[in-house]
């Protein structure tokens, strides 16, 4: 337990920036997750709205290039993430050959 009063301080805001990171983490991977489903269920033909597909897409890759900017993710992470997201898209919305 801290003794001195700055590192009662320090303590306090550890708590309170961990809490704000897990739900700012915890939001990204809800966008993320979304995304799936919604390409999942475009794919499935569930839903035939491709224009559904690319707002996800835009939504996750703004929450994930946001938690870049706060710290949260490493940008080689996010960017190879975001690369895979967008391949996902472009495979599943090509026209078959």
């Amino acid at each position: 337990m801290a003794n001195h009063i700055s590192a009662k301080k320090r303590a306090k805001q550890n708590i309170v920036r961990n809490l704000r990171n897990q739900s700012y983490i915890s939001m990204v991977k809800t966008a993320v997750k979304k995304f799936r489903t919604t390409l999942a269920a475009f794919q499935s033909g569930a839903s035939k709205d491709v224009k559904e597909v690319e707002v996800a897409l835009q939504h996750a890759q703004s929450m994930l290039a946001k938690s870049v900017s706060k710290g949260l993710s490493h940008r080689n992470t996010v960017s190879r993430k975001v690369s895979r997201l967008t391949t996902m898209v472009k495979k599943a919305t090509a026209p078959a050959a």
